[in-house]
């Protein structure tokens, strides 16, 4: 990803003033930036947060995967520094992100509701963040909770699907970039709306763009949705 978001940039005429790899210096690399997007690990996130805050450094999050405590520590932080965090930074992701709202509310609730995803062999968190989001939004329009209506793949003698209940499926395996696929089913009728990524260049045009439109902002907490004006 790296790789991908420095020809993005170039791409698009975005100067690059610092690269960070393992072992260079941080604070070094954001005394020379406005904004730096962040395709790493989820465990880099506190340093690199308190980094910026030190330096009063932007912040494009592309990172998934963070604990409950790291995720505060983000809001925390925005509220003196404009921060997009998003699980996808691909526009057609975040078109399937407006699509999915838009048919749980119009099919209602008598549609069972199911996502899958796919990526490639090395992905480390399970389920990708563009699939919790996915579930994420699902959950709001139906009025449930994440934690207690999400349920993380089925074995055994599990007995009939509950009316409430959201299926979770993470398939890995090869290189695939990333597939999405919500599925919205009752008896007679299936719906399906499927997102499939062949190339990262996608996600990291995106991250470029939302640090284009993030220098006009004031401090908060951003998502895709706002740097696509889909709200």
């Amino acid at each position: 990803m790296g790789q991908a978001v420095l020809a993005a940039a170039q791409a698009q005429e975005v100067p690059v003033a610092a690269q960070i790899d393992v072992g260079d210096c941080l604070q070094d690399a954001l005394r020379l930036s406005d904004t730096v997007i962040d395709f790493t690990t989820h465990h880099f996130s506190d340093e690199l947060v308190a980094a910026c805050l030190e330096n009063g450094t932007r912040m494009v999050i592309g990172t998934t995967g963070h604990t409950a405590e790291e995720l505060q520590r983000i809001r925390e932080a925005s509220a003196r520094l404009p921060i997009v965090l998003a699980p996808n930074y691909s526009v057609g992701v975040n078109t399937l992100f407006w699509l999915t709202r838009r048919a749980a509310e119009i099919l209602g609730p008598s549609f069972d509701l199911e996502v899958v995803e796919m990526h490639h062999r090395m992905k480390q968190d399970a389920p990708s963040g563009t699939a919790r989001r996915l579930a994420e939004i699902l959950t709001e329009v139906r009025q449930l909770s994440y934690e207690e209506d999400v349920r993380h793949g089925r074995v055994g003698d599990v007995g009939a699907r509950t009316a409430t209940e959201i299926g979770m499926h993470a398939l890995r395996g090869g290189d695939v970039v990333g597939d999405h696929t919500v599925v919205f089913a009752t008896p007679g009728e299936r719906v399906e709306l499927t997102h499939k990524a062949s190339s990262r260049d996608t996600f990291a045009h995106g991250a470029v763009r939302a640090a284009q439109w993030l220098a006009d902002q004031p401090p908060g907490l951003y998502d895709m949705q706002d740097v696509l004006n889909l709200k």
